[in-house]
Protein backbone atom coordinates (compact mmCIF):
# COMPACT_ATOMS: atom_id res chain seq x y z
CA UNK A 1 0.00 0.00 0.00
CA UNK A 2 1.50 3.71 -1.08
CA UNK A 3 2.57 6.01 1.80
CA UNK A 4 1.09 9.21 1.79
CA UNK A 5 4.46 10.68 0.55
CA UNK A 6 4.14 8.64 -2.50
CA UNK A 7 1.01 9.95 -3.94
CA UNK A 8 -0.07 12.94 -5.55
CA UNK A 9 -2.86 14.41 -7.55
CA UNK A 10 -3.20 12.38 -10.76
CA UNK A 11 0.21 11.22 -10.62
CA UNK A 12 3.27 9.47 -8.50
CA UNK A 13 5.34 11.82 -6.23
CA UNK A 14 9.12 11.43 -7.25
CA UNK A 15 11.96 12.09 -5.16
CA UNK A 16 14.32 13.15 -7.92
CA UNK A 17 14.66 16.69 -8.72
CA UNK A 18 14.94 15.56 -12.53
CA UNK A 19 11.51 13.84 -11.69
CA UNK A 20 10.14 16.67 -9.81
CA UNK A 21 10.82 18.86 -13.86
CA UNK A 22 8.86 16.07 -15.40
CA UNK A 23 6.38 16.16 -13.55
CA UNK A 24 6.19 20.23 -13.04
CA UNK A 25 3.90 22.27 -15.34
CA UNK A 26 4.18 23.80 -18.34
CA UNK A 27 4.75 27.34 -17.22
CA UNK A 28 6.93 26.07 -14.62
CA UNK A 29 8.80 24.12 -17.53
CA UNK A 30 9.16 27.22 -19.23
CA UNK A 31 10.74 29.51 -16.12
CA UNK A 32 13.04 26.48 -15.48
CA UNK A 33 14.28 26.55 -19.49
CA UNK A 34 14.01 30.48 -19.05
CA UNK A 35 16.58 29.98 -16.09
CA UNK A 36 18.91 27.30 -17.46
CA UNK A 37 19.38 29.45 -20.38
CA UNK A 38 20.74 32.45 -18.20
CA UNK A 39 22.62 30.21 -15.97
CA UNK A 40 24.56 28.88 -19.42
CA UNK A 41 24.91 32.45 -20.79
CA UNK A 42 26.08 33.86 -16.96
CA UNK A 43 28.98 31.05 -16.47
CA UNK A 44 30.20 31.55 -20.25
CA UNK A 45 30.80 35.46 -19.16
CA UNK A 46 31.97 34.30 -16.19
CA UNK A 47 34.75 32.16 -17.54
CA UNK A 48 35.25 34.20 -20.37
CA UNK A 49 35.53 37.27 -17.81
CA UNK A 50 38.47 35.60 -15.52
CA UNK A 51 40.74 34.54 -18.68
CA UNK A 52 40.36 38.00 -19.76
CA UNK A 53 41.51 39.95 -16.50
CA UNK A 54 44.07 37.05 -16.00
CA UNK A 55 45.88 38.08 -19.49
CA UNK A 56 45.26 41.92 -18.52
CA UNK A 57 47.02 41.33 -15.06
CA UNK A 58 49.81 39.36 -16.81
CA UNK A 59 50.66 41.82 -19.45
CA UNK A 60 50.36 45.00 -17.83
CA UNK A 61 53.17 43.32 -15.46
CA UNK A 62 55.05 42.71 -18.45
CA UNK A 63 54.81 45.92 -20.16
CA UNK A 64 55.27 47.99 -16.70
CA UNK A 65 58.62 46.39 -16.33
CA UNK A 66 59.45 46.84 -19.96
CA UNK A 67 58.62 50.45 -19.61
CA UNK A 68 60.92 50.88 -16.57
CA UNK A 69 64.02 48.96 -18.58
CA UNK A 70 63.53 51.03 -21.84
CA UNK A 71 65.15 54.50 -21.87
CA UNK A 72 63.64 55.61 -25.64
CA UNK A 73 59.97 55.25 -26.23
CA UNK A 74 60.50 55.00 -29.63
CA UNK A 75 61.91 51.60 -28.90
CA UNK A 76 58.96 50.62 -26.60
CA UNK A 77 56.41 51.49 -28.84
CA UNK A 78 56.88 48.52 -31.44
CA UNK A 79 56.99 46.10 -28.06
CA UNK A 80 53.69 47.70 -27.01
CA UNK A 81 52.03 46.15 -29.98
CA UNK A 82 52.64 42.84 -29.32
CA UNK A 83 50.22 43.45 -25.96
CA UNK A 84 46.95 42.51 -26.95
CA UNK A 85 45.18 42.69 -23.53
CA UNK A 86 47.66 45.40 -21.72
CA UNK A 87 45.43 48.57 -21.04
CA UNK A 88 48.72 50.42 -20.07
CA UNK A 89 50.18 49.27 -23.88
CA UNK A 90 47.31 50.71 -25.29
CA UNK A 91 47.23 53.70 -23.55
CA UNK A 92 51.00 53.80 -24.37
CA UNK A 93 49.90 53.67 -27.70
CA UNK A 94 47.81 56.33 -28.14
CA UNK A 95 49.80 58.56 -25.87
CA UNK A 96 52.70 58.16 -28.21
CA UNK A 97 50.72 58.18 -31.48
CA UNK A 98 48.76 61.68 -29.79
CA UNK A 99 52.37 62.71 -29.09
CA UNK A 100 53.80 63.00 -32.24
CA UNK A 101 50.61 64.47 -33.98
CA UNK A 102 50.75 67.35 -31.34
CA UNK A 103 54.26 68.02 -32.05
CA UNK A 104 54.11 67.98 -35.56
CA UNK A 105 51.48 70.35 -35.14
CA UNK A 106 52.95 72.86 -32.66
CA UNK A 107 56.26 72.47 -34.38
CA UNK A 108 55.97 72.98 -38.53
CA UNK A 109 58.50 71.74 -40.69
CA UNK A 110 61.81 73.33 -40.80
CA UNK A 111 61.08 75.00 -37.38
CA UNK A 112 63.89 74.92 -34.20
CA UNK A 113 63.57 72.14 -32.44
CA UNK A 114 62.35 73.77 -29.08
CA UNK A 115 58.91 74.58 -28.90
CA UNK A 116 57.24 77.85 -26.98
CA UNK A 117 56.41 77.45 -23.54
CA UNK A 118 52.98 78.06 -25.05
CA UNK A 119 53.23 75.57 -27.66
CA UNK A 120 53.88 72.75 -24.71
CA UNK A 121 51.28 73.85 -22.32
CA UNK A 122 49.00 73.11 -24.95
CA UNK A 123 50.64 70.18 -25.88
CA UNK A 124 50.25 68.63 -22.83
CA UNK A 125 46.63 69.53 -22.35
CA UNK A 126 45.95 67.93 -25.73
CA UNK A 127 47.92 64.65 -24.58
CA UNK A 128 46.23 64.94 -20.99
CA UNK A 129 42.75 64.47 -22.87
CA UNK A 130 43.84 61.63 -24.92
CA UNK A 131 45.29 60.08 -22.22
CA UNK A 132 41.62 60.21 -20.01
CA UNK A 133 39.81 59.24 -23.25
CA UNK A 134 41.77 56.20 -23.83
CA UNK A 135 41.78 54.81 -20.00
CA UNK A 136 37.79 55.19 -20.59
CA UNK A 137 38.05 53.17 -23.21
CA UNK A 138 39.98 50.51 -21.92
CA UNK A 139 37.52 50.47 -18.47
CA UNK A 140 34.32 50.53 -20.83
CA UNK A 141 36.13 47.41 -22.62
CA UNK A 142 36.44 45.14 -19.56
CA UNK A 143 33.47 45.80 -18.06
CA UNK A 144 31.58 44.59 -21.24
CA UNK A 145 29.28 42.18 -20.85
CA UNK A 146 29.19 42.47 -16.53
CA UNK A 147 26.02 43.87 -16.78
CA UNK A 148 24.38 40.52 -17.81
CA UNK A 149 25.65 38.93 -15.11
CA UNK A 150 23.83 42.29 -13.11
CA UNK A 151 20.64 41.24 -14.61
CA UNK A 152 20.84 37.82 -13.89
CA UNK A 153 21.48 38.50 -10.29
CA UNK A 154 18.58 41.11 -10.02
CA UNK A 155 16.07 39.43 -11.99
CA UNK A 156 16.30 35.56 -11.83
CA UNK A 157 15.38 35.08 -8.17
CA UNK A 158 11.93 37.12 -9.53
CA UNK A 159 11.43 34.92 -12.43
CA UNK A 160 11.77 32.21 -10.73
CA UNK A 161 9.58 33.26 -7.94
CA UNK A 162 7.10 33.97 -10.90
CA UNK A 163 7.03 30.09 -11.58
CA UNK A 164 6.60 29.21 -7.85
CA UNK A 165 3.41 31.57 -7.62
CA UNK A 166 2.42 30.18 -10.75
CA UNK A 167 3.25 26.44 -9.60
CA UNK A 168 1.43 26.29 -6.54
CA UNK A 169 -1.73 28.21 -7.83
CA UNK A 170 -2.20 25.11 -9.97
CA UNK A 171 -1.32 23.33 -7.01
CA UNK A 172 -4.77 25.28 -5.11
CA UNK A 173 -6.77 24.71 -8.68
CA UNK A 174 -6.33 20.53 -8.10
CA UNK A 175 -6.87 20.83 -4.15
CA UNK A 176 -10.52 22.75 -5.48
CA UNK A 177 -11.48 20.23 -8.08
CA UNK A 178 -10.49 17.38 -5.68
CA UNK A 179 -12.28 18.72 -2.85
CA UNK A 180 -9.21 17.69 -0.26
CA UNK A 181 -6.00 19.20 0.98
CA UNK A 182 -4.51 16.46 2.46
CA UNK A 183 -0.44 16.74 2.81
CA UNK A 184 -0.54 13.89 -0.21
CA UNK A 185 -2.47 16.33 -2.37
CA UNK A 186 -0.45 19.27 -1.86
CA UNK A 187 2.79 18.61 -0.80
CA UNK A 188 4.17 17.22 -4.17
CA UNK A 189 2.66 19.96 -6.06
CA UNK A 190 4.35 22.13 -4.00
CA UNK A 191 7.90 21.13 -4.08
CA UNK A 192 7.62 21.14 -8.18
CA UNK A 193 7.23 24.63 -7.51
CA UNK A 194 9.41 25.30 -4.97
CA UNK A 195 12.42 24.58 -7.85
CA UNK A 196 11.70 27.64 -9.95
CA UNK A 197 12.74 29.66 -7.02
CA UNK A 198 15.54 26.97 -5.71
CA UNK A 199 17.10 27.42 -9.90
CA UNK A 200 16.42 31.46 -9.68
CA UNK A 201 18.56 31.43 -6.59
CA UNK A 202 21.38 29.43 -8.44
CA UNK A 203 21.46 31.11 -11.40
CA UNK A 204 21.51 34.83 -9.38
CA UNK A 205 23.91 33.52 -6.86
CA UNK A 206 27.23 32.97 -8.72
CA UNK A 207 26.18 35.90 -11.10
CA UNK A 208 26.32 38.38 -8.44
CA UNK A 209 29.60 36.86 -6.31
CA UNK A 210 31.33 37.12 -9.84
CA UNK A 211 29.81 40.66 -10.40
CA UNK A 212 31.03 41.68 -7.81
CA UNK A 213 33.86 39.76 -7.48
CA UNK A 214 35.26 41.64 -11.11
CA UNK A 215 34.42 44.27 -10.42
CA UNK A 216 36.56 44.99 -8.25
CA UNK A 217 39.70 43.48 -9.53
CA UNK A 218 38.72 45.73 -12.70
CA UNK A 219 38.84 48.93 -10.42
CA UNK A 220 42.48 47.68 -9.40
CA UNK A 221 43.21 47.43 -13.04
CA UNK A 222 41.84 51.15 -14.08
CA UNK A 223 43.98 52.44 -11.05
CA UNK A 224 46.63 51.07 -12.85
CA UNK A 225 45.77 52.37 -16.13
CA UNK A 226 45.05 55.81 -14.22
CA UNK A 227 48.74 55.49 -12.43
CA UNK A 228 50.51 54.94 -15.48
CA UNK A 229 49.10 57.58 -17.60
CA UNK A 230 49.91 59.86 -15.16
CA UNK A 231 53.54 59.02 -14.90
CA UNK A 232 53.83 59.32 -18.96
CA UNK A 233 52.30 62.42 -19.00
CA UNK A 234 55.01 63.40 -16.08
CA UNK A 235 57.76 62.13 -17.98
CA UNK A 236 57.01 64.46 -21.08
CA UNK A 237 56.65 66.60 -19.16
CA UNK A 238 59.74 66.96 -17.41
CA UNK A 239 61.15 66.69 -20.56
CA UNK A 240 60.18 68.80 -22.43
CA UNK A 241 60.45 71.31 -19.33
CA UNK A 242 64.36 70.09 -18.76
CA UNK A 243 64.88 71.58 -22.95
Amino acid sequence: MPSASSVAMGGNFHNSILGMIVDAGGVVQLVLLLLLLFSIASWAIILLKYRELGKVKKENDQFLDLFMKKNKLSDLIAEARKFKYSTVAEVFRVGYAELAKATKAVKPSGADDALSPQSEDGMIVFLERSLGRACSAEASKMEKALGFLATTGNTCPFIGLFGTVWGIMDTFKGIGARGSATLAVVAPGISEALIATAAGLAAAIPAVIFYNYFLNRIRGVNLETDHFASDFLNLIDRYYNRR
